[in-house]
């Protein structure tokens, strides 16, 4: 993703009122450009290469999980491989094969701006994100979700963790929370000891990878 100019993102969905809807949901956030918009056929490819986007925002739909999805599934993975993808799901049940074709990101439909906006900064950022229902797809099979943390968080790490994890500084993390800059240096080193983390971008990684950062 390009730091010093806004994230550049497509909306990608079959349903033209759903590409309406989240392009003015994200209408708020200044950091943010929707700089187009397509259904899933070819014309997505000409505007990926285009408009040198650094993510996709992919709504699958209502009726994805009652239809052949296959089709959708290979375009998912085809351009997954290219660009991170925030793919939104109105069922949970299709998140596993959504998850399979390479999506960086899975959120429910019924998302507000705020969350969809962290979601799509996480991703470009190289970052995995899903929601709490899906947390399990994060996890290999018979791995404690927590395994790796040496001492449980307390509840304001656990408030640094979510802003380090939307790329605020340490500074402007003071002023959300309305604590002084030095007690955040202090949580960020106990979140990097707890985590056994090399650094805030290696705590937001380990913290994501054990569900701790949900969305």
């Amino acid at each position: 993703m390009r730091r010093d100019t806004e994230l550049t993102l497509l909306i990608v969905a079959d349903d033209l009122l759903a590409r309406a809807g989240l392009a003015a949901l994200l209408a708020g956030q200044p950091d943010l450009s929707v700089v187009g918009q397509s259904d899933c056929g070819p014309a997505l490819d000409a505007l990926v290469q285009e408009r040198a986007v650094d993510a996709l925002l992919w709504d699958l739909g209502w009726d994805f999980g009652e239809t052949d999805s296959g089709p959708v599934l290979e375009r998912l993975a085809e351009l997954s491989a290219r660009l991170p993808v925030l793919a939104l799901l109105a069922e949970q049940e299709d998140g596993g094969s959504v998850w399979s074709a390479g999506v960086a990101g899975l959120l429910p439909r019924q998302m507000d701006g705020e969350r969809l906006a962290a979601g799509l900064r996480a991703i470009a950022s190289g970052l995995l994100v899903v929601d709490v229902s899906q947390r399990s797809l994060l996890v290999p099979l018979g791995e404690p979700l927590a395994g790796e943390l040496l001492q449980p968080l307390t509840p304001r790490e656990k408030d640094v963790l979510a802003l380090l994890a939307n790329g605020l500084t340490n500074r402007a993390i003071a002023h959300q929370l309305s604590i002084s800059e030095n007690t955040v240096k202090f949580h960020v080193q106990s979140l990097l000891g707890k985590l056994d983390a090399q650094s805030r971008t290696d705590a937001v990684v380990r913290a994501t990878r054990l569900g701790l950062l949900m969305l």
